[in-house]
């Protein structure tokens, strides 16, 4: 990889792609017409590949030779797990708000806990409670 690329940066071409992958370069102009692997595109319009698609081509043919998987059914995996890891990611997003909606909530219970006047008692009300008040004065 060069400096600086991610797994998702498409660096590339199609024949060293293809070397790498282990496939003919027809193999994955043919993948990209039916839809299984999507490279990037150059300035000029040439396929550029990323990490991240030649693992996925490895993918494809091992599906395809070793276990025997047509190209619809290699494609729809490849769809459902797309799908899995949109929801994992969406699911950890979900987590991170309810944890946050989780400490707001604390905090704003811990604030009105602290504007509870001090002078009142809490009282048992299985108990009998007496209030004295003096009587008034005759003058």
């Amino acid at each position: 990889m060069p400096s600086g690329a991610t797994p998702d940066s498409p660096v590339f071409v199609i024949s060293v792609a293809a070397e790498l992958a282990g496939l003919h370069a027809q193999t994955l102009r043919s993948y990209d017409r039916l839809g299984l692997v999507s490279p990037g595109r150059s300035a000029g319009g040439g396929r550029r590949y990323s990490a991240r698609d030649i693992a996925l081509l490895r993918e494809v043919q091992r599906l395809s030779q070793a276990e025997g998987v047509n190209l619809a059914g290699i494609k729809r995996i490849i769809e459902l797990e797309q799908l899995v890891d949109d929801l994992r990611s969406r699911l950890e997003e979900m987590a991170q708000e309810l944890l946050a909606a989780h400490a707001a909530a604390e905090q704003a219970a811990a604030g009105v806990h602290a504007s509870y006047r001090r002078d009142l008692v809490p009282v048992d009300r299985r108990q009998a409670l007496v209030v004295w008040r003096p009587r008034p004065r005759r003058v």
